[in-house]
């Protein structure tokens, strides 16, 4: 899988932010079939960083309606990775 088909965009929350000071992680919403190791390599590919490690977790849609009509937001799937200490991510040091 090309790495950027893996990495649909990156998680920019106030808990995510917390995170990324105490721990050195980041988060992305990543490809639903994406594993650890293609989630890494596309990191590390992509931004010039070395991963530690990487967590995964499946997010489940949310059922919302529109006046009486019920309806279902996607299931996608979320990506927590810790980077190397000393290693920073220019996608988050710009902002």
């Amino acid at each position: 899988m090309n790495p950027y088909d893996v990495l649909i965009r990156p998680l920019l929350t106030e808990k995510i932010t917390t995170i990324r000071e105490i721990k050195n992680a980041v988060a992305f919403a990543v490809h639903v079939k994406a594993t650890r190791i293609e989630i890494r390599r596309a990191v590390e590919k992509v931004f010039s960083v070395k991963v530690a490690s990487v967590n995964v977790m499946n997010v489940r849609g949310k059922m919302k309606r529109q006046g009486r009509f019920l309806g279902r937001r996607s299931d996608w799937r979320k990506a927590l990775v810790t980077l190397k200490a000393g290693e920073k991510m220019e996608l988050y040091e710009t902002a």
